[in-house]
């Protein structure tokens, strides 16, 4: 079984469509493999595959590099993927499937001046975004930090055309009200962030924070900008 590092939040009939479409994702990436899947979801939110076949072992590696994997203890100096729960003003807290959070401290999250409010604001992140970040013990004065990668990634998003980051909704639902609202001209791509977690990338010209003000009323989720 691998749990894996993004969530499913929402209920009703957004759940129904999220679970189909992480069946989709999964089985795009392991579907040729000779592996049958069953998909459960935890208590707290972490999807889980159980997987069964000669290429099962294969299977679990591609859904780890895919997604990142939730794992039952945490080693200290490693990279996990954890997703966004909380922010204050000491730092980000991420949701690792430990029960407690693992804490961010401010001066590990590598992206700049100003706080953890004006961090997120800056970048777009919204919560539940999954983020790699280094593991440090908290009893043996260690601070967790987000990874090199994690913060060049970051560093990226500022320099393109400028994104609009959705949580709460699909890949293909987040591309369905875009084109419905008149905006298919105004983006490049839907990129996957999480299964619920989505960044539009914007073309030249287009203003995120105009394309927020339009699409925001069509999509019930949290929406940030992030301006080049």
């Amino acid at each position: 079984m691998v749990v894996l590092a993004t969530k499913l939040y929402v209920e009703g009939d957004a759940r129904d469509r999220a679970l189909d479409s992480l069946r989709s994702l999964v089985d795009n990436e392991i579907g040729d493999l000779d592996v049958d899947f069953d998909i459960g979801v935890r208590h707290d939110d972490f999807p889980s595959v159980t997987i069964e076949g000669d290429d099962a072992v294969v299977a679990r590696n591609v859904l780890r590099e895919e997604f990142g994997e939730i794992v039952p203890d945490l080693e200290a100096g490693e990279t996990y993927v954890g997703t966004l729960e909380s922010w204050d003003d000491d730092g980000f807290v991420l949701d690792a499937g430990q029960g407690e959070g693992v804490r961010i401290p401010s001066a590990e999250l590598g992206l700049g001046p100003g706080s953890p409010e004006q961090i997120r604001e800056r970048y777009g992140l919204v919560q539940h975004l999954p983020l790699r970040f280094v593991y440090e013990a908290p009893d043996a004065d260690g601070r967790s930090r987000l990874a090199d990668d994690e913060v060049d990634r970051l560093y990226e998003w500022t320099r393109g055309t400028g994104r609009l980051n959705v949580n709460s909704a699909t890949r293909a639902e987040v591309r369905a009200t875009l084109n419905r609202a008149g905006h298919a001209q105004d983006y490049v791509t839907v990129e996957r962030l999480g299964l619920l977690e989505q960044s539009v990338i914007c073309t030249e010209g287009t203003d995120p924070p105009g394309l927020l003000a339009s699409v925001g009323e069509y999509l019930p989720a949290e929406l940030r900008c992030v301006v080049p």
